[in-house]
């Protein structure tokens, strides 16, 4: 039979239970069809790319799957039917990874870093300049850096116009 991964989301408001509850509903639509899930993994609330149906969260949730196509496609006919799925997505794969995914890898390596560094977002705050500075403790204004300028601006210069005089004019006849 051939294989495939599906990764389907589920809407943020749903409990985890739930969320296994709606994977272990799939998996015995996949073993009644003569399929098996290898795999199954959840990737937990994660933040999406972009809102879908008013959403900006989702559960995460990945099947290995060894199962005919018809049973597949019964599969995603019972996801897109359920109002807690927000969006499927099935793949026909060569072969089936049994390590965990890219995704778990990653979250236990981040789990590991112990969180953000001491003052909050951003790198080094030694240097002089704030937090917007940016220039790594060099000082980069005032002195006359810039060719001469201090930063103030010198004296309007006087402008003479001719404007004729409106009352004294020759040639207007009353």
């Amino acid at each position: 039979m051939p294989l495939y991964e599906n990764v389907f989301l589920v809407r943020p408001d749903v409990s985890t239970q739930q969320v296994e509850a709606l994977a272990q509903q799939f998996t015995d639509i996949l073993t009644a069809q003569g399929g098996k899930v290898a795999k199954t993994e959840q990737w937990g609330l994660r933040n999406l790319a972009y809102r879908i149906k008013k959403n900006r969260k989702a559960h995460y949730v990945l099947f290995n799957v060894d199962a005919s196509p018809a049973a597949v496609a019964e599969m995603e006919r019972n996801m897109r039917l359920s109002e807690d799925v927000l969006r499927v997505l099935t793949v026909r794969v060569d072969e089936l990874e049994e390590a965990p995914s890219a995704m778990l890898q990653n979250k236990g390596r981040d789990e590991g870093r112990g969180g953000r560094r001491e003052g909050g977002r951003g790198g080094r705050r030694d240097f002089e300049g704030g937090d917007r500075g940016g220039y790594g403790g060099r000082d980069y204004g005032g002195s006359g850096d810039r060719d001469g300028f201090d930063g103030e601006r010198g004296p309007r210069a006087a402008v003479e116009v001719d404007v004729p005089d409106v009352a004294t004019d020759e040639g207007v006849e009353p």
